[in-house]
């Protein structure tokens, strides 16, 4: 509006200095003015009476707010009131409850404590397995506060009767097993109680959180394992069966026990010589037994036969001495026997003296293993310290599994050389009593 009127006194001053400007366009401005005011007071009193129109309604809107604050309030006022009166009768009757239930409170106290118990019981069972469903029920009514129901009160006693039934009893049925590449299969699973299940030949493991039977990543030896495939043939009657008592432990630390050719792997290269010169010294005695055995049976046919001498045998050898020249004297005689006898003793002792010395070393490299071994303890103890025993095992088993194959290689070969020196020793004396015969007979000959 103010622009208008300045636009419009602009104007007037404008045809006042304009003394050629007609009086019809003053006329025109004058009218214009008064239209454009005449709509503006026009919008003006729309916007008043939109502006009063809100106001009232607004005022409405607060009224009705009003009001309903008011309802809402005694609202609130009433259910606080109905509040207070629950809680007062509530009080009233659980001290009546109370009052009547007595010593009924301290036995539900009970129930929900043994239900505690049975329910961690049958957590960690084997039987769980079967019945896999139990825990659920005994978890919730050890951890509610409301008194049991009868029904309640029987399945617990069912459960904990059915547990103690289970443990005595040997059942197959169809189970989820885990097999050690994480497959998981339906087998027809045999349980002894609560102590030990076998499926297809193997033993398995209970798994408390899955609640399924997983394979032993490693099983016992052959002759447990026979065992149980005997319990899931048998139908009927009695068979011999693994059952370990610590539901588990005893047979996880079976499996864990370290076989034949780990215990030969934890002596490291000290071992593999010693198992190396244990198999040469071996191979070299059970050669010689069979050289010296030969000897001996072709050495007792020519006993039997003494007027033939073969040169296939050191007895016929040192008989064909004599018998080239049966003339020559005495002295000459017992001096070509005794050559005789002297050239067949090396090849009966022959690897004699290799096996005396095997048995000499074996020892000795048991005790080179069990220094290296110790040493190597002692490196781990300085770098890591004695918090971890694992850490120093390895030294340990190593020094220790080397002493006894130390022991175990020099054992047979003092053995197999005593046998085979006494057996080689008895083949020459029967070289030295011939030959003391032969001479003995010809200084006979002689002398008559």
């Amino acid at each position: 509006m103010r622009n208008l009127g300045l636009a419009a006194a602009a104007f007037l001053l404008s045809s006042v200095s304009t003394p050629g400007l007609a009086q019809g366009s003053l006329q025109e401005l004058l009218n214009q003015t008064r239209t454009v005011r005449a709509q503006e007071e026009q919008l003006n009193k729309s916007r008043e009476q939109s502006f009063l129109q809100d106001r009232n309604k607004q005022s409405q809107l607060l009224a009705e707010a009003k009001r309903a604050q008011a309802a809402e309030q005694q609202r609130s006022e009433r259910l606080s009131a109905q509040f207070d009166a629950n809680e007062k009768k509530l009080t009233e009757l659980q001290t009546q409850l109370d009052a009547k239930a007595g010593t009924l409170g301290e036995m539900f106290g009970v129930v929900r404590q043994v239900a505690g118990d049975a329910a961690s019981t049958i957590h960690n069972s084997l039987i769980s397995a079967q019945f896999p469903e139990r825990e659920d029920f005994l978890q919730k009514l050890a951890q509610s506060k409301a008194l049991p129901s009868i029904a309640q009160l029987e399945q617990l006693w069912y459960e904990i009767q059915r547990e103690m039934t289970e443990t005595g009893r040997v059942v197959t049925f169809p189970g989820e097993v885990v097999t050690p590449d994480g497959e998981q299969t339906t087998q027809a699973v045999t349980r002894i109680g609560s102590f030990t299940a076998v499926s297809d030949g193997q033993f398995l493991n209970y798994l408390p959180e899955s609640k399924v039977l997983s394979e032993l990543s490693r099983q016992p030896a052959s002759r447990y394992l026979s065992t149980a495939e005997d319990l899931q043939e048998a139908t009927s009657g009695y068979v011999r069966a693994t059952i370990d008592p610590t539901r588990g432990s005893l047979l996880a630390v079976l499996v864990q026990a370290p076989g034949l050719v780990e215990k030969a792997q934890q002596g490291g290269v000290v071992g593999y010589v010693i198992m190396g010169l244990a198999l040469i010294g071996i191979l070299m005695a059970i050669f010689r037994f069979f050289v010296l055995s030969a000897v001996g049976a072709k050495m007792s046919r020519q006993k039997r036969n003494i007027d033939s001498p073969s040169e296939d045998n050191p007895l016929g050898r040192v008989l064909s001495v004599y018998s080239k020249d049966p003339n020559v004297d005495t002295e000459t005689l017992e001096l070509r026997l005794d050559e005789a006898v002297l050239r067949e003793i090396p090849p009966l002792e022959k690897g004699l003296s290799a096996l005396k010395i095997l048995a000499a070393v074996g020892p000795l490299l048991g005790l080179l293993g069990t220094v290296t071994g110790m040493i190597i303890t002692f490196q781990q103890i300085q770098l890591f310290g004695t918090g971890d025993p694992k850490l120093m095992a390895g030294g340990i088993s190593q020094a220790l599994t080397t002493t006894v194959q130390g022991l175990i290689m020099a054992i047979p070969m003092v053995l197999l050389h005593a046998f085979l020196s006494s057996r080689s020793k008895a083949l020459i004396q029967v070289l030295e009593e011939e030959s003391a015969g032969i001479i003995a007979e010809h200084a006979e000959k002689t002398r008559a």
